[in-house]
């Protein structure tokens, strides 16, 4: 049985996804999965992430970020390809 292949994607989440606790949430969900990268907010709004793990982690996170928390109202999820070398999954400063 051949490893799991490993991705890593940025995603930025639109929608009221600032001021409900979304970076924390995705942050947990990413943990939680043993993913490596890191969230932010982002001074236009949006939540910007990076997720680098086995690819269908990475896609069970992204799925949950289209709903986020409960007080999150996404209207978009963008995904792009990224580079896949992400240590530990971290909260980092606003952009």
């Amino acid at each position: 049985m051949s490893p799991e292949p490993r991705v890593a994607r940025r995603i930025v989440v639109s929608g009221r996804v600032q001021g409900v606790g979304f970076r924390y949430a995705l942050a947990d969900e990413a943990r939680s999965r043993n993913l490596g990268g890191w969230v932010r907010n982002r001074r236009d709004g949006t939540v910007e992430a990076l997720l680098g793990g086995p690819q269908d982690e990475v896609e069970a996170v992204i799925a949950w970020a289209h709903h986020g928390p409960p007080a999150a109202r996404v209207t978009s999820v963008e995904v792009e390809p990224a580079a896949s070398d992400l240590g530990e999954f971290d909260i980092v400063s606003t952009l």
